[in-house]
């Protein structure tokens, strides 16, 4: 089973939230996840300025 991650500096960019952990090798990852009913949407990135921009341009496909 694998550890919670620790989130910190979470910002919320419409239905999608950003947030900075460290992952199993202690390397930062940046993970933007899509809180909205059914969207399934999540990804880990390298630098925080990819989260936030897949952030701003995601789009549910769920309506």
């Amino acid at each position: 089973m694998a550890p919670t991650r620790r989130f910190r500096n979470v910002v919320r960019i419409g239905p999608v939230q950003v947030g900075t952990a460290l992952d199993h090798r202690g390397r930062e990852k940046h993970t933007a996840a899509c809180t909205a009913p059914r969207c399934g949407f999540s990804s880990d990135y390298d630098s925080r300025a990819a989260a936030e921009l897949a952030a701003r341009t995601h789009r549910c496909p769920v309506r």
